[in-house]
């Protein structure tokens, strides 16, 4: 008996790596995942290797371990991935307080968030 299997959701072509719980806003984070959409998978690490943001380095290391997923589990050509997908995702709030004048109280909001990277391999040219 017992459960049906759960089939792969991505396509032959394509493979995905995910991250959570990355310490920056997502609405930071979506600046970064902005620069390296739809592009190939060697000018997207190049692009975040000299990015200055912070979270940049967060961003390559999840990048490299899709390429990895793509080249090991999927057999993949590596010359031929770029970035298809790179959607971001809120994930949990640290709240955090300051003392204020006269007894009062400032919140401090210390976002998390949610990454997904879907590369897929090109179709050849003839």
């Amino acid at each position: 008996m017992g459960k049906k299997s759960f089939g792969r959701g991505l396509a032959d072509n394509e493979a995905m790596a995910i991250a959570k719980n990355i310490r920056t806003s997502p609405q930071k984070l979506n600046l970064v995942a902005e620069t390296i959409r739809g592009k190939n998978c060697e000018a997207a690490l190049a692009e975040l290797q000299f990015s200055r943001r912070r979270i940049s380095g967060e961003v390559k290391k999840l990048l490299e371990s899709a390429i990895a997923n793509a080249e090991n589990n999927h057999q993949l050509d590596v010359d031929r991935l770029f970035v298809a997908e790179a959607s971001v995702g809120k994930g949990m709030v640290l709240k955090r307080w300051r003392a204020r004048a006269r007894g009062r109280v400032g919140r401090i909001q210390k976002p998390f968030s949610n990454m997904r990277l879907i590369i897929r391999e090109r179709e050849e040219t003839v």
